[in-house]
């Protein structure tokens, strides 16, 4: 029987020491909470992530293609055209994190009206817990 107990004993041990380690989390992005917003030449990608656990930080990186467009629906010049990125650090708390990151093209030769910027391929990437999203169409 004292066999029994400490063998059992250990046995929860074991258990109650694996547990916390199980229930860090699943990172994963908050797919109704995004929000993306167009302002001349600038974009602003917002979210959240969680499912983080007890991380500190996670490093967010936001890519795009940016081009100008004209008023007959076509992109005219191939120096129109550019890729984009903005990333930053955003804190952790309660397993959950928000974050905003603005991108802003510069053309030259400029994109002055009547052509407008237009942004497409646009990517959110989580690179500590190496997840991402991609939102389709363009902005």
């Amino acid at each position: 029987m004292r066999r029994f107990l400490v063998a059992l004993t250990a046995a929860v041990s074991a258990l109650l020491f694996l547990v916390p380690a199980a229930s860090a989390g699943s990172a994963h992005f908050v797919k109704n909470a995004f929000e993306i917003s167009r302002s001349g030449n600038s974009l602003t990608v917002s979210g959240k992530e969680a499912g983080l656990g007890n991380l500190a930080q996670v490093h967010i990186v936001v890519t795009a293609t940016a081009a100008c467009l004209n008023p007959g629906g076509n992109f005219p010049k191939a120096a129109n055209k550019q890729s984009l990125a903005s990333e930053g650090d955003f804190p952790v708390q309660n397993g959950k994190a928000d974050f905003s990151l603005t991108l802003t093209a510069t053309f030259q030769p400029n994109c002055s009206p009547p052509m407008s910027v237009v942004f497409g391929d646009v990517t959110v990437t989580d690179t500590t817990n190496g997840i991402s999203f991609t939102f389709r169409g363009t902005f």
